[in-house]
């Protein structure tokens, strides 16, 4: 799985930013390929200096379904919105996602560590 990772920075406008995420989310939500999508709002930072107020993830199954929505209509539409209501405040990331269940980890744990 690939995913679109949007790192967004405390918008200099919180009111315009609140206006428009529902646009950016109607046009991403669109993308062709899309299979799921995640926002968190960040809460606090543990460590580090990067100051980002929300996380926005987009899953596609193939970098190329990523590549493909991100050059299609909605997700070149999607593109305007979010760099119009972030101010350009945003960072994109491309990621191979993998994830695994903790039943499934915890098998290859140490009989010391259960």
């Amino acid at each position: 799985m690939h995913k679109l990772v949007i790192l967004i920075e405390p918008p200099a406008d919180p009111f315009a930013f609140d206006e428009g995420w529902p646009a950016f989310l109607h046009l991403a939500e669109d993308m062709p390929g899309l299979v799921r999508e995640s926002t968190a709002r960040v809460s606090g930072a543990l460590y580090g200096s990067f100051n980002v107020s929300m996380i926005h993830e987009l899953f596609f199954d193939t970098s190329e379904d990523l590549q493909r929505a991100m050059t299609s209509s909605q997700g070149q539409a999607a593109g305007r919105v979010l760099q119009q209501i972030t101010g350009g405040r945003m960072t994109l990331l491309v990621a191979e996602h993998r994830e695994d269940s903790i039943e499934n980890l915890r098998k290859y744990q140490t009989t010391e560590k259960r």
